[in-house]
């Protein structure tokens, strides 16, 4: 039987790792564990903005993940004459203290697991959960799918969209699939005769063909993604095989209707080769009662409670918050009183999870042909509010203090 734990996190991704250490400067010990034989070495470039960077800031790791990034403070939007006509900040370190940084997922979650070395934070690799045994007043117990047993006062699930541990919580909820998928591919910047003070990121607009965003990667910008979305009907598991493994078919979509939008977007497709190409379907966790079960003993953050389309631009930056919040209770509350406490957290955290779905489904209208925006109207509502302050710059720890005042 594992030795006993006050924490054990399930899942060692983005918001394992910062809960791991949000726990840590709590004086909260913990362990994670991984499913995975090694650390994650997946996924692409995300965009880090001000509310998550000042917790990564807290956690010890901005400087190390500040100098891999590519500072940005506005997201651009031109028309497809290649006119601008609109931007959205998504950070200013005059305004709020940090700036928004593209950065691969792999360098934050390299210097959280550094991070996590020299805090002597315990990583156990290669251990997949399967199922809670029991749930009682005094801790945890599971199993996992090598048969051997766990336990701790708590668990918490951050092991993503399609959690195991949300499983006993709801055992019936999937996530839903929103009908849209995002296909992208890398080049070199060099490979593109950018004009001269062209404004990046960007998303340049045509309403018969959707969107194309171009944005840069690493510190000197010298890698540029394309990125364009595609409505497209839910898939079985052999479907999503195909379309996944289909990237002469990415290629080919990537460049339909090019000879409409401006030069800039014409020489990156053409650049594209099938090797670089990644897709990432959309999806979304219907909106659930509790994050937590009765008892408090057990609990889910991130995309395991509330999987955040890319769209918003916010899907990383709200696992940061979860995991740094729910550290806040654990640090201010005894164990015994979790199953009254953790219901506040978790309706401050809707809030502004429900403010950035509306804000997801907005973007998601603006990117897309026009003869496919009315599917997602009834999301969508209101018009778009560029004022970021509410997100970008929330003080967090009297945020969290309020929300237990309620």
């Amino acid at each position: 039987m594992a030795s006993h734990r006050d924490v054990a996190i399930i899942g060692a991704g983005l918001s394992g790792l910062v809960l791991a250490l949000s726990l840590h400067q709590q004086n909260i010990q913990s362990t994670v564990y991984e499913l995975r034989p090694a650390p994650l070495d997946i996924g692409g470039a995300i965009t880090v903005s001000p509310n998550a960077l000042q917790i990564i800031d807290k956690l010890g790791i901005y400087e190390s993940v500040l100098s891999e990034g590519y500072p940005a403070e506005a997201f651009h939007f031109r028309s497809q004459d290649d006119k601008p006509f609109d931007a959205y900040e998504i950070g200013s370190v005059e305004k709020y203290g940090y700036p928004g940084l593209r950065v691969y997922r792999r360098t934050v979650i390299k210097a959280l697991l550094g991070k996590c070395a020299e805090k002597n934070i315990k990583i156990v690799f290669g251990k997949k959960f399967k199922q809670i045994i029991s749930e009682s007043e005094t801790g945890v117990t599971w199993e996992f799918d090598d048969g051997t047993v766990g336990e701790a006062d708590t668990l918490v699930g951050t092991d993503g969209i399609h959690s195991r541990v949300r499983s006993y919580l709801y055992p019936d909820i999937e996530p839903k699939f929103m009908n849209v998928m995002a296909i992208a591919a890398t080049i070199k910047t060099s490979q593109v005769e950018m004009p001269e003070d062209y404004s990046l990121p960007v998303t340049i607009m045509s309403r018969t063909h959707g969107a194309y965003i171009l944005a840069p990667n690493f510190s000197d910008g010298s890698e540029l993604v394309i990125v364009k979305q595609r409505r497209i009907e839910e898939h079985d598991r052999e479907g999503w095989k195909n379309i996944l493994a289909d990237k002469e078919g990415s290629v080919d979509f990537l460049r339909q209707g090019v000879e409409d939008f401006p030069e800039v977007v014409r020489q990156a497709v053409s650049a594209v080769t099938p090797d670089s190409v990644s897709i990432w379907p959309f999806y979304q966790v219907p909106k659930m009662e509790r994050w937590t079960s009765i008892g408090g003993r057990v609990s889910i953050l991130g995309d395991a409670a509330h999987a955040i389309p890319p769209s918003s631009g916010q899907g990383a930056n709200q696992v940061f918050e979860d995991a740094y919040t729910y550290a806040l209770v654990r640090g201010q509350c005894d164990r015994d009183s979790l199953a009254s406490v953790l219901p506040k957290w978790q309706r401050g955290r809707q809030e502004r999870i429900d403010r950035l779905i509306i804000l997801a489904a907005q973007m998601n209208v603006r990117r897309l042909p026009e003869s496919t925006q009315s599917e997602f109207c009834s999301e969508a509502v209101g018009t778009e509010d560029f004022n970021m302050e509410w997100l970008f710059k929330p003080d967090l720890d009297k945020m969290f203090q309020e929300w237990l005042a309620v």
